[in-house]
Protein backbone atom coordinates (compact mmCIF):
# COMPACT_ATOMS: atom_id res chain seq x y z
CA UNK A 1 0.00 0.00 0.00
CA UNK A 2 2.75 2.37 0.89
CA UNK A 3 4.63 1.73 -2.09
CA UNK A 4 1.74 2.57 -4.02
CA UNK A 5 1.31 6.19 -2.47
CA UNK A 6 4.77 6.93 -2.89
CA UNK A 7 4.56 6.39 -6.80
CA UNK A 8 1.47 7.45 -7.07
CA UNK A 9 2.23 10.80 -5.61
CA UNK A 10 5.92 11.22 -7.62
CA UNK A 11 3.98 10.66 -10.44
CA UNK A 12 1.40 12.88 -9.95
CA UNK A 13 3.84 15.65 -9.01
CA UNK A 14 5.51 15.10 -12.26
CA UNK A 15 2.23 15.41 -14.13
CA UNK A 16 2.11 19.05 -12.85
CA UNK A 17 5.23 19.96 -14.68
CA UNK A 18 7.49 20.29 -11.50
CA UNK A 19 11.11 19.53 -11.77
CA UNK A 20 11.73 15.84 -11.04
CA UNK A 21 14.40 17.10 -8.27
CA UNK A 22 11.47 19.04 -6.37
CA UNK A 23 9.12 16.24 -7.38
CA UNK A 24 11.14 13.75 -5.38
CA UNK A 25 12.38 15.81 -2.66
CA UNK A 26 8.28 16.53 -1.66
CA UNK A 27 7.53 13.11 -2.14
CA UNK A 28 10.26 11.97 0.54
CA UNK A 29 9.23 14.85 2.40
CA UNK A 30 5.63 14.45 2.30
CA UNK A 31 5.72 10.59 3.44
CA UNK A 32 8.01 11.12 6.27
CA UNK A 33 5.94 13.63 7.92
CA UNK A 34 2.52 12.10 7.34
CA UNK A 35 2.76 8.16 6.85
CA UNK A 36 6.01 6.89 8.44
CA UNK A 37 7.77 6.80 11.78
CA UNK A 38 11.13 7.37 10.73
CA UNK A 39 13.09 10.15 12.47
CA UNK A 40 14.40 12.90 11.06
CA UNK A 41 17.81 12.68 12.11
CA UNK A 42 18.26 9.35 10.37
CA UNK A 43 16.79 11.25 7.42
CA UNK A 44 19.41 13.66 8.13
CA UNK A 45 22.36 11.07 8.74
CA UNK A 46 21.14 9.20 5.56
CA UNK A 47 21.43 11.94 3.34
CA UNK A 48 25.17 13.12 4.68
CA UNK A 49 26.26 9.61 4.33
CA UNK A 50 24.54 9.12 0.67
CA UNK A 51 26.30 11.29 -0.81
CA UNK A 52 29.45 11.69 1.12
CA UNK A 53 31.47 8.77 -1.86
CA UNK A 54 34.39 9.78 -3.74
CA UNK A 55 32.73 8.68 -6.74
CA UNK A 56 30.51 11.87 -7.08
CA UNK A 57 33.22 13.89 -7.49
CA UNK A 58 34.02 12.47 -10.76
CA UNK A 59 31.19 13.99 -12.28
CA UNK A 60 31.73 17.80 -11.96
CA UNK A 61 35.05 17.05 -13.10
CA UNK A 62 33.60 14.81 -16.23
CA UNK A 63 31.41 17.72 -17.05
CA UNK A 64 34.21 20.06 -17.04
CA UNK A 65 36.14 17.95 -19.39
CA UNK A 66 33.12 17.33 -21.44
CA UNK A 67 32.53 21.23 -21.60
CA UNK A 68 36.37 21.65 -22.71
CA UNK A 69 36.29 19.55 -25.54
CA UNK A 70 32.76 20.82 -26.85
CA UNK A 71 34.24 24.38 -27.58
CA UNK A 72 37.90 22.89 -27.91
CA UNK A 73 37.95 22.65 -31.89
CA UNK A 74 38.31 18.55 -30.75
CA UNK A 75 35.31 18.15 -32.86
CA UNK A 76 35.82 19.72 -35.96
CA UNK A 77 39.19 17.72 -36.24
CA UNK A 78 37.52 14.25 -35.55
CA UNK A 79 34.70 15.46 -38.33
CA UNK A 80 37.46 15.62 -40.79
CA UNK A 81 39.59 12.55 -39.75
CA UNK A 82 36.48 10.97 -39.98
CA UNK A 83 35.57 12.19 -43.77
CA UNK A 84 39.05 11.28 -45.18
CA UNK A 85 38.74 7.60 -44.19
CA UNK A 86 34.94 7.10 -45.13
CA UNK A 87 33.89 10.46 -47.24
CA UNK A 88 34.26 7.88 -50.51
CA UNK A 89 31.51 5.89 -49.34
CA UNK A 90 28.03 6.38 -50.38
CA UNK A 91 26.24 9.01 -47.83
CA UNK A 92 30.31 9.48 -47.23
CA UNK A 93 29.59 13.22 -45.25
CA UNK A 94 26.67 10.95 -43.09
CA UNK A 95 29.14 8.07 -42.00
CA UNK A 96 31.66 11.13 -41.34
CA UNK A 97 29.22 12.18 -38.84
CA UNK A 98 28.39 8.68 -37.16
CA UNK A 99 32.38 7.88 -36.97
CA UNK A 100 32.54 11.46 -35.69
CA UNK A 101 30.40 10.88 -32.95
CA UNK A 102 31.40 7.89 -31.78
CA UNK A 103 35.38 9.04 -31.50
CA UNK A 104 33.34 12.24 -29.77
CA UNK A 105 31.47 9.95 -27.27
CA UNK A 106 35.06 8.18 -26.23
CA UNK A 107 36.31 11.17 -24.69
CA UNK A 108 32.94 13.81 -23.71
CA UNK A 109 29.94 11.12 -22.27
CA UNK A 110 27.52 13.09 -22.52
CA UNK A 111 24.92 12.90 -25.58
CA UNK A 112 23.88 16.28 -25.84
CA UNK A 113 27.21 17.50 -25.61
CA UNK A 114 27.66 15.40 -28.54
CA UNK A 115 24.93 16.45 -30.81
CA UNK A 116 25.77 19.73 -30.41
CA UNK A 117 29.70 19.60 -31.14
CA UNK A 118 29.09 17.39 -33.93
CA UNK A 119 25.72 17.92 -35.18
CA UNK A 120 26.37 22.08 -35.32
CA UNK A 121 29.38 21.69 -37.84
CA UNK A 122 27.99 18.68 -39.58
CA UNK A 123 24.56 19.19 -40.76
CA UNK A 124 24.96 22.65 -42.41
CA UNK A 125 27.88 20.86 -44.49
CA UNK A 126 25.80 17.83 -45.55
CA UNK A 127 22.77 20.61 -46.77
CA UNK A 128 25.49 22.54 -48.58
CA UNK A 129 26.73 18.95 -50.40
CA UNK A 130 23.10 18.61 -51.14
CA UNK A 131 21.76 16.20 -48.46
CA UNK A 132 18.48 16.78 -47.04
CA UNK A 133 18.35 18.22 -44.21
CA UNK A 134 15.95 15.48 -42.52
CA UNK A 135 18.53 12.77 -43.76
CA UNK A 136 21.53 14.74 -41.39
CA UNK A 137 19.57 15.48 -38.46
CA UNK A 138 18.14 11.95 -38.15
CA UNK A 139 21.48 10.68 -38.79
CA UNK A 140 23.28 12.54 -36.11
CA UNK A 141 20.52 12.63 -33.91
CA UNK A 142 20.78 8.88 -32.64
CA UNK A 143 24.33 9.15 -33.35
CA UNK A 144 24.80 11.66 -30.48
CA UNK A 145 23.12 8.79 -28.28
CA UNK A 146 26.86 7.30 -28.31
CA UNK A 147 28.08 9.69 -25.87
CA UNK A 148 26.30 7.71 -22.88
CA UNK A 149 27.14 4.40 -23.87
CA UNK A 150 30.91 4.71 -24.63
CA UNK A 151 33.65 5.10 -21.98
CA UNK A 152 33.34 8.08 -19.62
CA UNK A 153 29.74 8.68 -19.13
CA UNK A 154 27.56 10.61 -16.62
CA UNK A 155 24.89 7.97 -16.70
CA UNK A 156 27.40 5.55 -15.88
CA UNK A 157 28.37 7.33 -12.78
CA UNK A 158 24.91 7.41 -11.43
CA UNK A 159 24.26 3.82 -11.83
CA UNK A 160 27.64 2.86 -10.09
CA UNK A 161 27.12 5.48 -7.45
CA UNK A 162 23.66 3.63 -7.00
CA UNK A 163 24.59 0.13 -7.03
CA UNK A 164 27.81 -0.15 -6.12
CA UNK A 165 28.86 -1.49 -9.33
CA UNK A 166 32.29 -1.12 -10.38
CA UNK A 167 32.88 2.10 -12.54
CA UNK A 168 35.82 1.32 -14.16
CA UNK A 169 33.99 -1.96 -15.34
CA UNK A 170 31.02 0.41 -16.65
CA UNK A 171 33.37 2.31 -18.81
CA UNK A 172 35.28 -0.99 -20.32
CA UNK A 173 32.17 -2.60 -20.39
CA UNK A 174 30.43 0.11 -23.08
CA UNK A 175 33.55 -0.31 -25.64
CA UNK A 176 32.65 -3.42 -27.74
CA UNK A 177 28.82 -2.70 -27.65
CA UNK A 178 29.34 0.94 -28.50
CA UNK A 179 31.25 -0.18 -32.04
CA UNK A 180 28.97 -2.41 -32.26
CA UNK A 181 26.34 0.26 -32.26
CA UNK A 182 28.10 2.23 -34.58
CA UNK A 183 28.82 -0.04 -37.48
CA UNK A 184 25.34 -0.81 -37.35
CA UNK A 185 23.98 3.27 -37.52
CA UNK A 186 26.90 3.22 -40.51
CA UNK A 187 25.67 0.54 -42.09
CA UNK A 188 21.85 1.69 -42.46
CA UNK A 189 22.84 5.09 -43.62
CA UNK A 190 24.94 3.41 -46.18
CA UNK A 191 22.00 1.83 -47.23
CA UNK A 192 19.99 4.81 -47.29
CA UNK A 193 22.41 6.85 -48.79
CA UNK A 194 23.18 4.33 -51.45
CA UNK A 195 19.25 3.95 -51.90
CA UNK A 196 18.70 7.82 -52.51
CA UNK A 197 21.81 8.25 -53.95
CA UNK A 198 23.29 10.34 -51.91
CA UNK A 199 26.35 12.39 -52.84
CA UNK A 200 29.87 11.23 -51.77
CA UNK A 201 33.19 12.76 -50.84
CA UNK A 202 36.74 12.40 -53.21
CA UNK A 203 38.94 9.73 -52.12
CA UNK A 204 41.61 11.19 -49.38
CA UNK A 205 44.72 9.85 -49.96
CA UNK A 206 46.76 8.06 -47.22
CA UNK A 207 48.78 11.02 -46.48
CA UNK A 208 45.60 13.64 -46.19
CA UNK A 209 44.20 10.60 -44.08
CA UNK A 210 47.86 10.63 -41.64
CA UNK A 211 47.84 14.56 -41.53
CA UNK A 212 44.16 14.30 -40.39
CA UNK A 213 44.22 11.98 -37.91
CA UNK A 214 47.82 13.94 -35.99
CA UNK A 215 45.22 16.56 -35.93
CA UNK A 216 42.68 15.22 -33.77
CA UNK A 217 44.87 13.05 -32.14
CA UNK A 218 45.19 15.03 -28.99
CA UNK A 219 41.43 14.61 -28.25
CA UNK A 220 41.84 10.71 -28.67
CA UNK A 221 44.71 10.27 -26.00
CA UNK A 222 42.56 10.91 -23.64
CA UNK A 223 40.61 7.26 -24.69
CA UNK A 224 44.43 6.57 -23.22
CA UNK A 225 45.04 8.34 -20.48
CA UNK A 226 41.39 7.62 -18.66
CA UNK A 227 41.98 3.57 -19.35
CA UNK A 228 45.63 3.53 -19.40
CA UNK A 229 45.53 4.72 -16.17
CA UNK A 230 42.67 2.93 -14.40
CA UNK A 231 44.25 -0.46 -16.09
CA UNK A 232 47.35 -0.25 -14.49
CA UNK A 233 46.38 1.68 -10.72
CA UNK A 234 47.99 4.72 -11.08
CA UNK A 235 45.00 6.82 -10.45
CA UNK A 236 40.82 5.86 -9.57
CA UNK A 237 38.08 6.64 -12.01
CA UNK A 238 37.77 10.12 -9.95
CA UNK A 239 41.49 10.59 -10.42
CA UNK A 240 40.61 9.69 -13.93
CA UNK A 241 38.53 12.47 -14.51
CA UNK A 242 39.99 15.19 -12.73
CA UNK A 243 43.31 14.82 -15.28
CA UNK A 244 40.65 14.54 -17.72
CA UNK A 245 39.59 17.78 -17.48
CA UNK A 246 43.08 19.01 -16.86
CA UNK A 247 44.38 17.59 -19.63
CA UNK A 248 40.95 18.76 -22.02
CA UNK A 249 41.80 22.38 -20.54
CA UNK A 250 45.76 21.99 -21.52
CA UNK A 251 44.31 20.89 -25.33
CA UNK A 252 41.64 23.26 -25.98
CA UNK A 253 43.57 26.22 -25.11
CA UNK A 254 47.41 25.34 -25.81
CA UNK A 255 47.55 22.92 -28.19
CA UNK A 256 44.35 23.75 -30.67
CA UNK A 257 43.99 27.02 -29.22
CA UNK A 258 40.17 26.81 -30.26
CA UNK A 259 39.12 28.70 -26.55
CA UNK A 260 40.64 31.48 -25.05
CA UNK A 261 42.16 32.50 -21.25
CA UNK A 262 38.96 34.84 -21.10
CA UNK A 263 36.89 32.27 -22.72
CA UNK A 264 37.74 29.73 -19.55
CA UNK A 265 35.67 31.29 -17.05
CA UNK A 266 32.22 30.74 -19.07
CA UNK A 267 33.24 27.14 -19.30
CA UNK A 268 33.42 26.95 -15.70
CA UNK A 269 30.48 29.09 -14.88
CA UNK A 270 27.88 26.16 -17.47
CA UNK A 271 30.20 23.39 -15.66
CA UNK A 272 29.12 24.38 -12.21
CA UNK A 273 25.90 24.96 -13.41
CA UNK A 274 25.47 21.49 -14.27
CA UNK A 275 27.21 20.23 -11.63
CA UNK A 276 25.15 21.80 -8.88
CA UNK A 277 22.05 20.85 -10.73
CA UNK A 278 22.79 17.22 -11.17
CA UNK A 279 24.28 17.15 -7.80
CA UNK A 280 20.73 18.62 -6.36
CA UNK A 281 19.05 15.76 -8.01
CA UNK A 282 21.50 12.91 -6.58
CA UNK A 283 20.77 14.49 -3.21
CA UNK A 284 16.63 14.43 -3.55
CA UNK A 285 17.23 10.63 -5.37
CA UNK A 286 19.18 9.89 -2.15
CA UNK A 287 16.52 10.54 -0.13
CA UNK A 288 13.65 8.52 -2.14
CA UNK A 289 16.08 5.60 -2.04
CA UNK A 290 16.07 5.50 1.60
CA UNK A 291 12.15 5.90 1.90
CA UNK A 292 12.01 2.89 -0.72
CA UNK A 293 14.46 0.57 1.49
CA UNK A 294 12.64 1.48 4.57
CA UNK A 295 9.61 0.00 2.96
CA UNK A 296 10.98 -2.71 1.67
CA UNK A 297 9.70 -2.19 -1.83
CA UNK A 298 13.28 -3.40 -3.71
CA UNK A 299 13.02 -6.45 -1.40
CA UNK A 300 9.00 -6.87 -1.67
CA UNK A 301 10.10 -6.41 -5.76
CA UNK A 302 12.52 -9.53 -5.20
CA UNK A 303 10.50 -11.88 -3.62
CA UNK A 304 7.63 -11.25 -5.68
CA UNK A 305 9.64 -12.25 -8.72
CA UNK A 306 11.08 -15.43 -6.56
CA UNK A 307 7.22 -15.93 -6.36
CA UNK A 308 6.32 -16.05 -9.87
CA UNK A 309 8.86 -17.94 -11.16
CA UNK A 310 9.94 -15.58 -13.06
CA UNK A 311 12.93 -16.12 -15.64
CA UNK A 312 16.07 -13.96 -16.54
CA UNK A 313 14.40 -13.84 -20.44
CA UNK A 314 10.87 -12.35 -18.80
CA UNK A 315 12.84 -9.97 -16.26
CA UNK A 316 14.89 -9.00 -18.64
CA UNK A 317 12.00 -8.19 -20.80
CA UNK A 318 10.17 -6.53 -17.97
CA UNK A 319 13.00 -4.46 -17.23
CA UNK A 320 14.04 -3.10 -21.02
CA UNK A 321 9.77 -2.39 -20.95
CA UNK A 322 9.86 -0.57 -17.75
CA UNK A 323 12.86 1.81 -19.16
CA UNK A 324 11.44 2.58 -22.20
CA UNK A 325 8.27 3.87 -20.50
CA UNK A 326 9.89 5.82 -18.19
CA UNK A 327 11.92 7.29 -20.55
CA UNK A 328 9.07 8.93 -22.07
CA UNK A 329 8.45 11.23 -18.77
CA UNK A 330 12.19 11.34 -16.93
CA UNK A 331 15.78 12.36 -18.62
CA UNK A 332 18.30 9.30 -18.04
CA UNK A 333 19.98 10.22 -14.42
CA UNK A 334 16.49 10.67 -12.58
CA UNK A 335 15.65 7.55 -14.08
CA UNK A 336 18.69 5.63 -13.05
CA UNK A 337 18.36 7.07 -9.77
CA UNK A 338 14.97 6.02 -9.18
CA UNK A 339 14.88 2.63 -11.15
CA UNK A 340 18.54 0.87 -10.25
CA UNK A 341 18.33 1.09 -6.71
CA UNK A 342 14.88 -1.06 -7.22
CA UNK A 343 15.83 -3.38 -10.38
CA UNK A 344 19.49 -4.08 -8.77
CA UNK A 345 18.21 -6.52 -5.94
CA UNK A 346 15.87 -8.40 -8.12
CA UNK A 347 18.18 -9.16 -10.80
CA UNK A 348 21.09 -10.01 -8.16
CA UNK A 349 18.74 -12.74 -7.33
CA UNK A 350 18.21 -14.00 -11.00
CA UNK A 351 22.05 -13.89 -11.40
CA UNK A 352 22.61 -11.03 -13.66
CA UNK A 353 25.72 -9.27 -13.60
CA UNK A 354 25.39 -5.57 -12.07
CA UNK A 355 27.79 -4.37 -15.05
CA UNK A 356 25.58 -6.31 -17.73
CA UNK A 357 22.42 -4.66 -16.33
CA UNK A 358 24.52 -1.22 -16.07
CA UNK A 359 24.62 -1.54 -19.97
CA UNK A 360 21.70 -2.92 -20.48
CA UNK A 361 19.86 0.25 -18.60
CA UNK A 362 23.13 2.59 -20.84
CA UNK A 363 21.44 1.51 -23.90
CA UNK A 364 17.31 2.34 -23.10
CA UNK A 365 18.40 5.55 -22.10
CA UNK A 366 20.02 5.84 -25.30
CA UNK A 367 16.94 5.16 -26.86
CA UNK A 368 14.82 7.90 -24.52
CA UNK A 369 17.03 10.55 -25.79
CA UNK A 370 15.73 10.20 -29.36
CA UNK A 371 12.11 9.98 -29.29
CA UNK A 372 9.49 12.71 -27.72
CA UNK A 373 8.34 13.86 -25.74
CA UNK A 374 11.56 14.41 -23.48
CA UNK A 375 13.93 13.33 -25.62
CA UNK A 376 16.56 16.08 -24.98
CA UNK A 377 18.98 14.88 -28.26
CA UNK A 378 15.58 15.62 -30.22
CA UNK A 379 15.29 19.08 -28.79
CA UNK A 380 18.72 19.70 -29.55
CA UNK A 381 18.62 18.73 -32.80
CA UNK A 382 15.65 20.49 -33.87
CA UNK A 383 17.47 23.56 -32.26
CA UNK A 384 20.35 23.01 -35.09
CA UNK A 385 18.67 21.72 -38.02
CA UNK A 386 15.58 23.90 -37.65
CA UNK A 387 12.96 21.03 -37.73
CA UNK A 388 9.88 20.69 -36.09
CA UNK A 389 10.21 18.04 -33.71
CA UNK A 390 7.41 15.90 -35.31
CA UNK A 391 9.35 16.20 -38.61
CA UNK A 392 12.44 15.07 -36.66
CA UNK A 393 10.66 11.86 -35.12
CA UNK A 394 9.97 10.78 -38.49
CA UNK A 395 13.48 11.81 -39.85
CA UNK A 396 15.06 9.20 -36.99
CA UNK A 397 13.12 6.09 -36.98
CA UNK A 398 15.14 3.90 -39.25
CA UNK A 399 18.00 4.99 -36.60
CA UNK A 400 15.70 4.23 -33.91
CA UNK A 401 14.61 0.99 -34.96
CA UNK A 402 18.38 -0.11 -35.58
CA UNK A 403 18.80 0.74 -31.76
CA UNK A 404 15.79 -1.17 -31.03
CA UNK A 405 17.36 -4.31 -32.88
CA UNK A 406 20.41 -3.40 -30.84
CA UNK A 407 19.27 -3.40 -27.41
CA UNK A 408 18.01 -6.98 -27.64
CA UNK A 409 21.05 -7.66 -28.75
CA UNK A 410 22.50 -6.10 -25.72
CA UNK A 411 20.58 -8.20 -23.28
CA UNK A 412 20.64 -11.43 -24.62
CA UNK A 413 23.80 -11.09 -25.42
CA UNK A 414 25.77 -9.97 -22.20
CA UNK A 415 29.38 -11.65 -22.96
CA UNK A 416 29.13 -8.57 -25.28
CA UNK A 417 29.62 -5.87 -22.58
CA UNK A 418 31.31 -8.70 -20.22
CA UNK A 419 34.74 -9.94 -22.15
CA UNK A 420 36.34 -6.72 -22.21
CA UNK A 421 36.19 -5.76 -18.55
CA UNK A 422 36.94 -9.78 -17.73
CA UNK A 423 40.10 -9.51 -19.88
CA UNK A 424 41.40 -6.53 -18.31
CA UNK A 425 40.69 -8.08 -15.13
CA UNK A 426 38.23 -5.05 -14.00
CA UNK A 427 35.59 -7.47 -12.69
Amino acid sequence: MNSAIIFGLLIALMLTGMPISISLGLTVLTFIFTMTHVPVEAVALKLFTGIEKFEIMSLPFFILAGNFLTHGGVARRMIDFAASMVGHFHGGLALAGVMACAMFALVCGSSVATVVAIGSIVLPAMVEHGYPMRFGAGVITVAGSLGILMLPSIPKVIYAISTGTSMGALFVAGLLPGILLTFMLCFVTWYLARKNNYPRMKKATWMQRLRAFRECVWGLMLVVIIIGGIYSGVFTVTEAAAVSAMYAFFVSLFVYKAIRLRDVKKVLLNSANMSAMLLYIITNAVLFSFIMTNEHIPQVLADWILDKDMGMVKFLVMVNLLLLVAGNFMEPSSIILIMAPIIYPAAMVLGINPVHLGILIDVNMEVGLCHPPVGLNLYVASGISKLGITELTKAVLPWLLTMLVFLIIVTYWPELSLWLPRVMGMM
